[in-house]
């Protein structure tokens, strides 16, 4: 009998029975996303949708292929499945460390969406719990796979722009609220395809309202301290590779000019500007902006300037994108596929473009500004020990009150 050279792993293929088992948990916008990508990697099967929303759930299933009995309401019936050997969470904030946690105490491997936690303790949580589990995670910091920003990385890493002497992060301002709502909105009856309990999960318990779910959960200060996080976890994640600061974060943070707005459900900073320093001197600011064109990383060095964010690389001086690099440059960690990055270190057992301790790093720096603009003061941070130094009322938002249901 003659079998095709795929039906055996060859050819490139992957064997039926070698494949990447793979459960989603969280298949709204961002998760379906994560899901297309991941279905188009040869050597991933998915087995498994998990949503609280029926419509996102059922929708998932369909676009997986997948029959009604792989939908789950509840993840942990799903980490509870021996065929699920990694799992995608995309779920709203407030729910990534329960998730992720879980997962890697199920032996799952994780591509976890940013921020990494909702609090700093979260996220330490999270690295924990992959290091003590010997688990696999990628976080959805994406710009890491990017050709544009490795190389803006790489040209700032290797002194092309001479000393680096400040970064400086565009956000977006004015929150991009989807589905027409205010934040004024009433309570309503809660939908029969929604678990609302299960949404709300650790988060105080709030009555129902539309406006409140899904997407709009970021302008919401109880999930998410707006586009500090959403945006900024990208944008300061490369400010972090360009500046070699993987390894640590600011010693110091200060919110300026923050405003919110003065009634509603969407009540997380809309207007600020957040300025850092590094215990070396340099300085990094994150400001919200209305202007498109300043979204993203801009890095100033005393010789020069490059910006980058996404597929854009501009310069002040088109020389300095001229360059090629040099035998003995420092090159950065290469990958060209976000997802499929994810899937590389699954099989080899090796790191991934944004693993738990980086993006951990990064999501920090974020929380430290959100903790800032509450405050209303200059805060000093222990990078080793990720607390402030002599400040109560800042250490106690260490870590998002929840409830005792889905403490961690």
């Amino acid at each position: 009998m003659i079998l095709p050279a795929a039906l055996l792993g060859r050819a490139g293929a992957v064997a039926p029975n070698s494949k990447i088992r793979l459960a989603c948990i969280g298949v709204g916008g961002q998760g379906t996303s994560n899901l297309r990508a991941l279905l188009a990697d040869e050597r991933v099967q998915v087995v498994a949708i998990c949503d609280v929303d029926g419509k996102h759930r059922e929708r998932a299933l369909n676009l997986a292929g997948l029959k009604a009995g792989d939908g789950y309401n509840d993840f942990r019936e799903v980490l509870a499945r021996t065929d699920v050997d990694a799992v995608m969470n995309a779920t709203p904030d407030h729910w990534h460390a329960n998730v992720a946690i879980a997962a890697a105490q199920a032996g799952k491997d994780l591509f976890s969406e940013k921020p990494l936690g909702a609090s700093i303790a979260e996220g330490r949580a999270i690295c924990r719990a992959v290091e003590d589990n010997k688990r696999v995670l990628q976080c959805g910091t994406w710009r890491r796979s990017g050709l544009k920003v490795r190389m803006a990385c790489e040209l700032v890493r290797n002194g092309y722009i001479g000393e680096l002497k400040e970064i400086q992060v565009g956000v977006p301002g004015t929150f991009a609220i989807r589905g027409g709502y205010t934040g004024m909105e009433g309570p309503e009856e809660v939908p029969a395809h929604l678990d609302y309990a299960m949404w709300l999960g650790s988060a105080p318990e709030r009555p129902y309202t539309a406006a409140r779910c899904h997407f709009n959960f970021r302008w919401i200060d109880e999930y998410s301290p707006g586009y500090i996080t959403d945006w900024g976890a990208h944008f300061v994640d490369v400010a972090q590779w360009g500046a070699g600061m993987d390894e640590t974060t600011p010693t110091e943070v200060e919110a300026l000019e923050v405003k919110r707005r003065s009634a509603g459900l969407y009540d997380a900073p809309e207007q600020y500007r957040i300025e850092y320093r590094y215990a070396n001197g340099l300085k990094m600011s994150m400001f919200s902006t209305d202007d498109k064109a300043t979204y993203g990383t801009k890095f100033i060095g005393s010789e020069g300037w490059i910006f980058t964010e996404a597929e854009t690389l501009k310069a002040s001086n088109l020389d300095i994108l001229r360059i090629k690099m040099k035998e003995g440059d420092t090159r950065l960690y290469e990958s060209k596929h976000h997802h499929r990055n994810f899937i590389d270190a699954v099989i080899s057992r090796g790191r991934t473009a944004a693993p738990a301790e980086i993006a951990q790093k990064a999501a920090t720096i974020c929380h430290m500004g959100a903790i800032a603009a509450k405050v209303k003061h200059g805060l000093k941070f222990d990078p080793k020990a990720e607390t402030f130094a002599g400040d109560d009322e800042a250490n106690a938002m260490l870590m998002r009150p929840m409830r005792d249901a889905w403490k961690i």
